[in-house]
C-alpha cells in the first residue's frame, strides 16, 4: 500500500512508520555518540549502558525486575527480538497461540520457522476473546501464547484480569508466553499497561519484547530488546550474534543516555497528544461513514468499509485510495478467516498538518 500511496501521491495512513519529530534530546545523544567514536560493534547483548537503562525502565514501567547482565538483549527492534525469541524456545512442527487480528511480522516469522499459529480470534468492539477458545486452542504440540499488548492492528489494551486467565493456561499446558509492548505508553482513557512478566506466575515463562521505535518516534534506528530468564535470554542471545550481530553502537548509546534523560511528564504527554490524534481522526471516520472501532492503545484505527466501493478489503482500501489518495491496509492481513474482510487499518501516527489533510480528504466521500 505504501508503494501504491507513492505512485498518486497520496497520503500514507498505511505504514506505521510514525512520522512524528524525533524528540531532541534523542538526537543530540546519538550525534555525540557518533562524534565520541561509539562506531564499532558492541558486544552481542548490547551496550552495558543502555542494558542498566532497560533494566531502570523495566522495573520503572514494568514491574519486571531484571540485572541487565544475562537477562536483557538488545536487538536491531522489536521484530528482531521476536524473531529470536522464537527461534530460542520453538522448533518446527511446534504450534503457538495467536490472537487475531494479528500483527503479519507475528505470523509470518511463525510461518518462516515451521510453527503453526492456532488463532484466537478477539471479537470487536472491545476485541475481548472467549477463554474457552483459548483453552481449545491448546494442542499436543503448543509451546507458546503470544500476547501483543496494546495491539497491532486493533488498538486492543489487555486487562490484568485476561492477562490472568492466560496465565492460567500457560501454567496448565507448561507454555511460554512471548509478549510485544512496543506501545507500552499508547493508552487511552485512562488505561493502564500490564506486562505479562510482572504476573508473578508468568515471570519465569515469559520473554518480554519491546523497543523504542515508536515512543521515540526512530523506526529506522531499529533499537529493541528482549527481557527474561537467563536460560532463555543466552540462546536469544546466540541468535542476535549470528544474525544481526549488533544493533546500531551509537544510537544504542544515544537510547541510553535518552532514557536517563526523559521524565515522567514525556511519556504522560505522549499518550494525551495520541489520544487527541486519534479523537480526531476516528471523528473524521465517522463523518467520512468508515466506522471506527476505536483502539484502546497504539496508533492504529481498524473501520469498517463496506460503505467502500469492492468485494474485498483490499478492493476497498484502492477505492479508497483512487477517491481520496488516503492509503490503508486490507483488513484480511490480519486475519487468517474472512473476519477482515470488511475492515482497513489505519495508522494516525503523524503530524498535525498530515492528519488535518487526511481528514479534510475522507470528507470527499461525502461529496
Amino acid at each position: 500500500m505504501t508503494i501504491e500511496c507513492t505512485k498518486v501521491g497520496g497520503l500514507n495512513l498505511s505504514q506505521g512508520v510514525c512520522d512524528t519529530p524525533v524528540p531532541e534530546v534523542v538526537r543530540r545523544a546519538a550525534q555525540a555518540a557518533i562524534e565520541e567514536g561509539c562506531n564499532i560493534y558492541t558486544r552481542f547483548d548490547g551496550l552495558p549502558e543502555l542494558r542498566a537503562a532497560i533494566a531502570k525502565k523495566l522495573a520503572r514501567f514494568n514491574g519486571i525486575d531484571v540485572t541487565g547482565e544475562g537477562d536483557v538483549v538488545v536487538t536491531s527492534g522489536s521484530s528482531a527480538a521476536f524473531y529470536g525469541a522464537c527461534l530460542a524456545i520453538l522448533d518446527p512442527g511446534d504450534d503457538v497461540v495467536l490472537f487475531e487480528p494479528y500483527y503479519g511480522y507475528h505470523v509470518d516469522t511463525l510461518l518462516a520457522l515451521g510453527v503453526e499459529p492456532r488463532i484466537v480470534t478477539l471479537t470487536p468492539p472491545g476485541f475481548t476473546f472467549d477463554p474457552a477458545e483459548l483453552e481449545r486452542a491448546i494442542g499436543p504440540r503448543t509451546r507458546a501464547i503470544i500476547v501483543n499488548t496494546p495491539s497491532n492492528p486493533c488498538g486492543k489494551v489487555f486487562t490484568r484480569e485476561e492477562l490472568e486467565l492466560v496465565a492460567r493456561v500457560a501454567e496448565a499446558h507448561d507454555l511460554f508466553v512471548i509478549t510485544d509492548e512496543i506501545y507500552e505508553h499508547f493508552l487511552y482513557d485512562g488505561r493502564r499497561h500490564v506486562s505479562p512478566a510482572s504476573l508473578p506466575s508468568l515471570r519465569d515463562r515469559t520473554i518480554t519484547v519491546n523497543g523504542f521505535s515508536k515512543t521515540l518516534s526512530i523506526t529506522g534506528w531499529r533499537i529493541g530488546f528482549s527481557a527474561g530468564r537467563r536460560e532463555h535470554l543466552e540462546r536469544l542471545g546466540y541468535i542476535n550474534d549470528l544474525v544481526y550481530i549488533c544493533a546500531p553502537a551509537p544510537l544504542q548509546r544515544g537510547v541510553a543516555r535518552a532514557l536517563e534523560i526523559l521524565d515522567d511528564d514525556f511519556y504522560a504527554d505522549l499518550g494525551a497528544e495520541y489520544q487527541l490524534k486519534r479523537d480526531k481522526f476516528c471523528s473524521a471516520l465517522e463523518r467520512a461513514g468508515i466506522t471506527p472501532y476505536a483502539p484502546q492503545g497504539a496508533y492504529y484505527v481498524l473501520a469498517d468499509t463496506t460503505r467502500l466501493r469492492g468485494n474485498t478489503s483490499k478492493e476497498r482500501v484502492m477505492d479508497l485510495l483512487a477517491r481520496t489518495g488516503v492509503a490503508a491496509v486490507p483488513g484480511a492481513a490480519f486475519y487468517r478467516g474472512s473476519g477482515g474482510d470488511t475492515l482497513a487499518r489505519f495508522c494516525f501516527a503523524k503530524t498535525e498538518r498530515d492528519l488535518d489533510e487526511a481528514c479534510r480528504r475522507l470528507e470527499r466521500l461525502n461529496a
